[in-house]
């Protein structure tokens, strides 16, 4: 049985899954699509922290479901803009963890993984599954993972 590992980026996934379909990702399916015969040695979720209501029962719906919830404060710049990415959490976990694992799993478009999922593959030897909103994700992490899984009107809750 291969051993996995999760890594969800919920902010790229959210917004793209909004954008393109209007609906949001359905993590319980992702779930059992991702796990299907294999041993899962960590899933993280990787979310920022706004501190409201809905958000605490969201998480708390991830951790249900298997993930461990990673959060990080939602900062409001003074000229509107806004900070929270997890790229380099993301970055070092998949290192870390990827140690003990056959195949890397991330859910994310941010083409900023492409260097990312490279190491892991060519470095490393891992099996890496991209999952994302195909339109709205970067051509070169498409190309980088050993496949690509389009989340679609599949992976969406209903």
């Amino acid at each position: 049985m291969n051993k996995v590992i999760i890594l969800v980026d919920v902010q790229n996934i959210y917004y793209t899954a909004r954008q393109t379909y209007q609906k949001n990702f359905d993590y319980n399916r992702f779930w059992l699509k991702a796990t299907e015969g294999r041993e899962v040695v960590k899933a993280i979720a990787y979310a920022i922290d706004r501190g409201d209501q809905k958000q605490r029962e969201f998480q708390n719906i991830l951790r249900a479901i298997g993930f461990e919830v990673k959060l990080k404060p939602f900062i409001q710049r003074t000229d509107g803009s806004a900070k929270g990415d997890w790229d380099v959490g993301i970055t070092i976990d998949a290192m870390e963890y990827s140690q003990g694992a056959d195949v890397v799993v991330l859910a994310s478009g941010d083409g900023d993984f492409d260097l990312l999922v490279n190491k892991l593959r060519q470095d490393k030897g891992k099996r890496v599954e991209v999952y994302g909103v195909a339109k709205l994700t970067a051509a070169s992490l498409m190309n980088a993972a050993s496949e690509f899984i389009a989340i679609d009107r599949e992976l969406l809750l209903k």
